[in-house]
């Protein structure tokens, strides 16, 4: 592999000593940019997901507006659920959608884990037309939902604002739940190993609905499943871990061979620090929201966040996904504060 020209991402994972952190957003890649909703405007959901030359054309969009320092695969975390038999669906205004929600022993025993190449080989071709737009200018992320968040969605069958029906499957059928989070984790592991062979540079375990589960359950349904993902992948790429509302897990989290651990905006940067003796690279903490101040306001609130949580091992990025209805500029606005930082 030839070496990356900035490769600023990577050496902010493991640890070293930079000149500024790295910055990229979750959820870059979508549906802020009118470049991306051109293309929606043509091709369904999964369409883009499967087409190689949309997801790697959409991939780069906002690396070529705004200069990132890593690029994140478009792709979604459905795919995975998909290759195992549960055909999810994207329904307009309501988002991911399946007919027959995973409720029984039987629904589990119905899921299959995949030959990746078979059912994911869509994604490994996207990544390989990823690396050649990209051209060794920055690193490529490649991603997967923990094996609670997917469960989330199977057992539910569509978003919502608790899981209540997720967590009852849990405690009411624990065998059942530990049989479909296993499944889910061997299809996650070998997804992620094929990934990294196609060329991504480093992967991201999205814990979207982490923080619906008490630390107790949270340690039993979620992370011992994302622990043996990044276990199994550790020798083979870096790898973040994300838990969206887990800051209760931190110090646990920070135990692992993970390179990093994302953070949402509930916890301040000090605390982060203070829970994972400041001994992991962290990544995150700005609240998505927040990019509706001013310009001004987004360029000092970035610097503050800098300098709490210190220039190394430390990744900016916002503490969940970039929203929609973004102005370009504050975009814009929040990625020159951290290429203009000065410690």
């Amino acid at each position: 592999m030839s070496k990356i020209k900035n490769d600023l991402f990577l050496r902010a994972l493991k640890g070293e000593t930079v000149e500024r952190p790295p910055v990229w957003m979750m959820r870059q890649a979508g549906r802020y940019l009118p470049e991306f909703i051109a293309i929606r405007e043509k091709y369904d959901f999964f369409t883009r997901c499967r087409t190689p030359e949309l997801a790697s054309e959409i991939t780069v969009q906002p690396i070529r507006r705004y200069g990132m320092d890593a690029a994140i695969l478009f792709s979604d975390i459905l795919v995975v659920p998909q290759a195992m038999n549960i055909p999810f669906e994207m329904k307009e205004g309501l988002g991911p959608w399946l007919p027959n929600p995973i409720r029984s022993q039987k629904d589990v025993d119905n899921t299959i884990v995949p030959d990746i190449n078979d059912s994911l080989g869509y994604v490994m071709d996207a990544i390989k037309a990823t690396k050649e737009l990209l051209d060794n200018d920055i690193p490529l992320i490649g991603f997967a939902g923990s094996p609670w968040t997917i469960l989330c969605y199977c057992v539910q069958g569509q978003g919502s604002k608790n899981f209540d029906k997720a967590k009852e499957f849990c405690f009411t059928q624990p065998i059942a739940a530990h049989t479909l989070l296993q499944k889910i984790t061997d299809t996650t592991i070998a997804y992620l190993k094929e990934k990294v062979k196609a060329g991504v540079d480093a992967v991201q375990i999205f814990d979207s609905w982490g923080g619906m589960l008490s630390p107790v359950d949270y340690q039993e349904f979620s992370w011992k499943y994302i622990n043996q993902i990044i276990e199994a992948l550790k020798d083979d790429a870096p790898v973040i871990a994300f838990g969206k509302g887990c800051w209760f897990a931190l110090e646990e989290m920070s135990k692992s061979n993970a390179s990093a651990l994302g953070v949402d905006w509930t916890i301040s940067p000090q605390v982060a620090r203070q829970l994972t003796g400041n001994k992991i690279t962290l990544q995150g903490n700005f609240d998505p929201v927040r990019l509706l101040s001013s310009t001004s306001d987004i360029k000092k609130l970035v610097t503050k966040m800098i300098n709490d949580f210190g220039k190394d091992k430390y990744i900016v990025n916002l503490g969940h996904g970039i929203l929609p209805h973004i102005p370009l500029d504050h975009a814009k606005a929040f990625i020159d504060a951290v290429k203009e930082y000065k410690a």
